[in-house]
């Protein structure tokens, strides 16, 4: 919601009228030095929306304050040119609406469009995320990343490395909207005061690292030559995209990275196709590589990638990890229920290349169970198993 700055505001007064923490309103307006805030000047308020509202008879900026638990100064500062002593019915006048709601609905078939509308409009509601891409997917789609938090411990959270596996996209964006509620409105999760992790941690998220390959699963074949012909040539010549993991080269993301690829490469197939083919050098993908840079510019202290299924954490790789590991691992497995796996003879993947190169805390969390793409009636069960990883992996 946008608001036009009066003689005397400041962002101070506006966290105490609209009952929204300051650093939320300084954070997103950060092209705008906080003490020097200028009359005539356009501030974002977080967590709010406007809305018209039509005058009826006997109304008053009064009455309808009162009878929508507003402050009066509210109705004033988003109506400058309105003279609340000669309101004519009929009249339109602009509302703040707190947002209390979901924007995510993760209850669908996510796809690439779906999730980039739901970003923006969370971009919009919650100005203090930052969003940008890290790269292009084959097919040119931008690759979002979505930082939230003001702290310096830096937390990476992502999903959909592997095409059917897209039920992690909606999940970690639930996961991001409910925590931009918390904040906003100053609710806890799970009896969890949200503030201070927002204070402590920058959260970093890709939800969707293969869109290429999401939308192939959920939408079919591409339209785009040589795309379309090689994908179903691959898949054995059916349009039956649900088993399909790799991006739309046919390669598998997560067999992409330098930590012994190698060795996944013997075991594995050496032709494109719906699973497992590591193509024919590491990093060999742009998505693989977006991902690669971002690790390095960011400097994360811990990882997270969400695939699915099995309802396990492999939190290993070649004992390279730190001692923390076990701890933190041993906490995510109590508030979730997974079982702790130390490693198991796979190599090449994302969290194992972090370990390798890092020698620090690296997860891959397998939600759910069953056969991939799991249906979207596991949606609810799998949010409440996660969310306690989801703010652990932040207070930790």
């Amino acid at each position: 919601m946008d608001v036009y700055v009066r003689r005397g505001d400041s962002l101070w007064y506006y966290s105490q009228l609209f009952k929204i923490p300051q650093q939320l309103i300084i954070n997103s307006n950060r092209n705008i030095n906080p003490q020097t805030v200028s009359v005539g000047q356009l501030i974002k308020i977080p967590g709010f929306v406007t809305v018209s509202y039509q005058i009826q008879p006997g109304d008053t900026f009064w009455s309808i304050a009162e009878s929508r638990d507003l402050p009066l100064d509210a109705i004033l500062l988003l109506n400058p040119g309105v003279n609340p002593n000669s309101l004519q019915t009929g009249q339109t006048i602009t509302l703040p609406l707190r947002v209390t709601w979901r924007i995510v609905n993760g209850k669908q078939n996510y796809d690439y469009d779906t999730m980039m509308k739901d970003i923006r409009q969370l971009q919009t509601v919650y100005p203090f995320l930052q969003v940008s891409s890290i790269g292009d997917s084959v097919l040119g789609r931008d690759i979002p990343e979505i930082l939230i938090g003001n702290g310096n411990k830096r937390v990476h959270y992502n999903g959909s490395f592997h095409a059917n596996e897209w039920i992690t996209t909606p999940i970690l964006l639930t996961f991001l909207n409910d925590y931009v509620l918390s904040l906003t409105n100053q609710n806890t999760i799970r009896g969890l005061v949200t503030s201070p992790l927002y204070e402590h941690s920058t959260l970093s998220i890709v939800p969707m690292v293969n869109p290429d390959g999401v939308d192939l699963v959920i939408n079919g074949p591409p339209s785009e030559e040589p795309y379309r012909s090689n994908v179903i040539k691959w898949n054995n010549g059916s349009t039956d995209f649900s088993g399909w993991k790799a991006n739309i080269h046919g390669v598998d993301l997560n067999d992409q990275f330098p930590a012994l690829w190698e060795l996944e490469r013997a075991r594995n197939p050496k032709t494109p196709g719906p699973r497992d083919y590591g193509g024919e050098s590491p990093l060999s993908e742009p998505e693989a590589i977006a991902m690669a840079d971002l690790t390095r510019r960011r400097d994360f202290a811990q990882v997270l990638a969400f695939h699915t299924q099995g309802e396990v954490i492999y939190w290993g790789f070649q004992n390279l990890e730190p001692p923390e590991t076990e701890a933190i691992v041993t906490v995510f497995s109590r508030v979730s229920g997974y079982e702790p796996i130390q490693s198991i003879e796979s190599y090449a993947g994302y969290k194992d290349w972090f370990i390798q190169d890092w020698r620090r805390p690296g997860f891959t969390v397998e939600v759910g169970k069953g056969i991939n793409p799991l249906p979207l009636t596991q949606f609810d069960e799998i949010y409440e198993k996660t969310l306690g990883i989801f703010l652990s992996a932040l207070y930790l």
